[in-house]
């Protein structure tokens, strides 16, 4: 028997947590509080259509000017990013 989501069972916190993103982050993903997975998910959108994968190694993340006020730096892994996102969302 399968097990009904209700209001007790839903995902609380984590990844379904409504987060703020910076002022930096949301020229990218938006001012709206968003879940973290959402986030996650319009970065990935604006690196593939802004071609920002590198052509050789597609887990690097080749900054453009906005990811780079994020990350810091030019350059990060996609394993990195979530770490780099971190600090921009509140």
């Amino acid at each position: 028997m399968a097990k009904e989501t209700t209001a007790k069972t839903a995902a609380k916190g984590g990844l379904a947590k409504p987060v703020t993103p910076s002022p930096e982050l949301a020229e990218i993903v938006g001012k709206a509080d968003l879940p973290r997975s959402e986030v996650v998910s319009k970065m990935w959108e604006y690196i593939k259509k802004h071609d920002l994968q590198n052509p050789n190694d597609k887990r690097e993340i080749l900054a453009d000017e906005k990811i780079e006020k994020i990350f810091g730096k030019k350059q990060a892994s996609m394993f990195e990013m979530n770490k780099l996102l971190s600090a921009h969302l509140k």
